[in-house]
């Protein structure tokens, strides 16, 4: 700053000088006069300005009044060090970057109006006790899809609640039912760089066989058809499905079996499965699935079974199985499914058989409302799925609301009709030919994708 004041009688005797000037000057000045004289004080400044700055640079705390900054150091790091981060952490973060995790819970209420002995309601796979409130699953959902820059993945499904009991739980189809029963499904999975991408997955995994899946928020009533409680619930092995065109998919199985986390006979089942998409409103499953299904070693819950049953079930089950998904609008969805089983236990044996067909729609109200509807015919020759030779029919009519994202709440009303007297009442021993049910239903889900939700 005192460079400025040092500078003050030179701009002082330069503004003297061009007043004593213009006085000792009797007449005007003119324009090029003018321009000269102007020019002279621009070459006075600039010689003044030329100075300060010099003087400033040798001593810049002096010509501030401010104490010296010292200069900051080249840096010599990149900027992942500087971080705190280092290029293989990088690499790990972009990995979870695509990684999901969620939560869920459903529970729910339900009433049979034949007041059952035991308040157990048949033929359901998830809603299977009355007047009582229940945890129908708590679920935790980590998942990382494969894509063409990061090939591999994988997922994982732990679930635990009544849900749980119904598709695991049971030593009828696993060796060891309590090693597995949590994990519904623990698959890795890695895209091949094969045409347009062959998917490869490796472990436990649910069944893609029958429309209706797990989760109940994904479908359009509470409870499960027939269907769904009957055809597999999960398999164990290798799946392979490829994009042959933006309108096919197929896929490839070899697996231990129908619900055989661990093979009951050491003879692997297969399938092969075609996903049609004629449309962007239609989409077609067409569905084949073969292999031995009985179980060849007596069942031990305390180890690893050691003893053989003779004879050895040598027959086959083969499961033909077809679902469509028609969007007839944006607000209905209309899903249809048949089915057709063959199974023996021996080869030689008469095949029991059954045949299931069913109808299901949605349709979309104002205000996150929707209305839902199912009917379905099982004709169980043999009693493959009820025991019991009988045609069976339900009717299952649901109304829900979703209050909002990650909240939804779903009554339904349900009548079973069979041709036999079958169905519990109040009294022990006596059947009747059909039940009712109501049920609200409530289920809850949150979660997050790293970056966003």
């Amino acid at each position: 700053m005192k460079y400025v004041f040092r500078a003050l009688p030179a701009l002082l005797l330069i503004f003297f000088l061009s007043s004593a000037r213009g006085q000792a000057t009797s007449a005007p000045l003119t324009e090029e006069q003018r321009r000269t004289e102007i020019q002279e004080l621009h070459q006075q400044l600039n010689a003044i300005a030329v100075r300060l700055s010099a003087l400033e640079a040798q001593h810049p705390a002096t010509a501030t009044g401010l104490p010296p900054v010292p200069a900051s150091p080249t840096p010599q790091t990149t900027p992942a060090q500087d971080s705190g981060i280092t290029k293989e952490d990088r690499e790990t973060l972009a990995f979870f970057r695509g990684t999901t995790l969620s939560f869920g819970l459903d529970g729910y209420y339900g009433y049979n109006f034949n007041v059952p002995v035991g308040g157990v309601n048949l033929l359901r796979a998830y809603d299977v006790t009355s007047n009582s409130f229940n945890i129908n699953q708590a679920s935790l959902i980590i998942e990382h899809l494969p894509t063409t820059t990061q090939r591999f993945g994988g997922r994982l499904d732990l679930q635990y609640g009544q849900a749980t009991e119904t598709l695991q739980g049971s030593s009828a189809n696993e060796q060891r039912p309590q090693v597995w029963r949590n994990l519904f499904q623990a698959y890795g999975t890695y895209l091949a760089p094969v045409g347009s991408g062959l998917q490869i997955d490796f472990g436990k995994f649910a069944s893609s066989l029958g429309n209706e899946g797990n989760y109940t928020k994904d479908q359009i009533t509470y409870s499960r058809a027939y269907s769904f409680n009957y055809l597999p619930f999960y398999h164990m092995g290798f799946r392979m499905n490829y994009n042959v065109t933006s309108k096919l998919n197929v896929a490839y199985w070899l697996v231990n079996g129908a619900n055989d986390t661990e093979d009951l006979n050491g003879f692997k089942s297969q399938a092969f499965l075609f996903t049609i998409k004629p449309s962007s409103t239609l989409s077609w499953n067409v569905n084949y699935y073969f292999g031995e299904e009985g179980r060849a070693f007596e069942p031990n819950q305390s180890a690893l079974p050691t003893t053989n049953i003779n004879p050895v079930p040598d027959g086959r089950e083969h499961i033909f199985d077809t679902y469509a998904t028609w969007t007839a609008t944006p607000k209905l969805t209309v899903v249809g499914e048949a089915d057709y089983v063959l199974n023996r236990t021996q080869k030689e044996q008469q095949p029991p058989r059954v045949v299931l067909g069913s109808l299901t729609a949605k349709y979309a109200l104002p205000h996150r409302w929707n209305l839902g509807g199912r009917f379905e015919y099982f004709d169980d020759r043999g009693g493959l799925f009820s025991g019991k030779t009988q045609s069976l029919k339900e009717g299952t009519l649901s109304l829900d609301h979703q209050f909002a994202e990650g909240f939804l709440a779903r009554a339904e009303y349900r009548r079973d009709f069979s041709n036999q007297p079958f169905f519990l009442t109040d009294t022990t021993g006596v059947l009747v030919h059909a039940q009712s049910t109501a049920t609200l239903g409530l289920v809850y889900w949150w979660g997050m994708k790293q970056g966003s939700w």
